[in-house]
């Protein structure tokens, strides 16, 4: 069983944030040894600045590439210049560069088959800003480099509780212009195929959220929930998913009415993502959907305001290693379970009769 343990890539993310710290802090405990295989692609000198600064006991053993890696041992693949300081809160073009250089490194390994998931610690996303990275954020990125033509859908989650995104993160004056049906549809079926692929959900019931308060109040502040939001939850729910809304945003999760969905479909990023970490930032996760790369990273950012300072709660990372486990162990499943597929014995729709066919018929019968 031993070797057959989930390699998760861990990338260091920004070197004066929270990052190290809560990875040390997660691996600090051997049980997490147990359950996966962890490399960190960063530094092994800013990793052991990090623990030496913070008083942490965790070891780590330094490999050239996840290749290398063994089991209950946390390795550290090298890709950063060795001359990078450490300057705990400092936003810092340089730490903006290592974070990038690990992440790329991670994602090289992944296509090379090295490791299983990635997992990554919070970047600046304006210090990480350069040539080589012109995105919002690692969600986008990360699409754009293991999408293969894949889109993506933010997913905030804790435990059951799931919060994804229309839009994620683009300025709030574009929000409006931004949502169309089609764009709410193709969220739907993200949604909808990763709760059953990815959470083993077999009919998953999807909440929508309006844009407008109140719903629009039918068209008195506002037309998008006719237009386009109802629509797109109608036409979706005639293909047999399991969408209801649009429901106003403003009291949809103080009532707990998010309790009885399995998935809540935020039409931007505060709309969802403030209500979520109010409930459940300590041990959120933000999940990627809808990639051939299972991606996870802590609810929180780098947290300068804490750096260095050996207080930052690694709770949250340390879901995002579960989920990212569990998500990988699910698709296995899923995959495993789709294989040899039994042959079609019925057709998918009755007749006016409402007797069902079969596929074939006994000519003698």
């Amino acid at each position: 069983m031993e070797d057959n343990k989930i390699r998760i890539g861990i990338t260091q993310g920004d070197i004066n944030g929270v990052g190290y710290e809560v990875i040390l802090k997660t691996f600090a405990d051997p049980v997490m040894l147990e359950l996966c295989t962890p490399i960190i692609y960063g530094s092994p000198k800013v990793a052991a600045y990090h623990r030496k600064s913070l008083d942490l006991p965790t070891n780590f053993s330094i490999v050239n590439s996840a290749s290398e890696a063994v089991n209950n041992r946390l390795s550290v693949v090298n890709c950063t210049d060795d001359e990078v300081k450490v300057e705990f809160s400092k936003p810092d073009p340089e730490a903006g560069k290592a974070a990038l250089g690990a992440l790329e490194k991670a994602i090289e390994e992944f296509r090379e088959g090295l490791i299983d998931v990635i997992v990554t610690a919070p970047i600046n996303k304006h210090t990480i800003q350069s040539e080589g990275f012109a995105f919002p954020g690692h969600t986008e990125y990360i699409e754009e480099r293991l999408g293969d033509g894949h889109k993506s859908l933010m997913i905030l989650m804790k435990e059951d509780f799931r919060v994804a995104l229309v839009t994620g993160h683009i300025p709030v004056r574009e929000i409006a212009s931004s949502i169309t049906k089609e764009l709410i549809q193709e969220k739907i079926a993200i949604f909808h195929r990763s709760l059953k692929q990815d959470f083993g959900i077999g009919a998953p019931r999807i909440a929508v959220l309006a844009l407008n308060p109140h719903g629009g109040d039918e068209g008195l502040l506002g037309t998008e929930e006719q237009e386009m939001i109802i629509p797109a939850i109608q036409e979706m729910a005639a293909k047999g998913i399991l969408c209801y809304g649009p429901y106003p945003a403003d009291g949809f999760m103080g009532s707990g009415n998010f309790r009885h969905f399995d998935g809540v479909l935020a039409m931007y990023h505060d709309q969802g993502l403030a209500p979520f970490k109010a409930l459940a930032m300590d041990e959120g996760v933000n999940y990627t959907a809808g990639l051939p790369v299972v991606r996870t990273s802590p609810a929180h950012g780098t947290a300068y305001d804490i750096a260095g300072q050996g207080i930052a709660c690694e709770d949250s990372f340390r879901q995002a290693i579960y989920v990212a486990i569990d998500v990988f162990r699910n698709r296995q499943f899923d995959k495993a379970a789709h294989v040899n597929p039994l042959r079609k014995q019925y057709y998918e729709k009755r007749d006016d009769s409402d007797k069902l066919k079969l596929d074939t018929v006994d000519d003698d019968m």
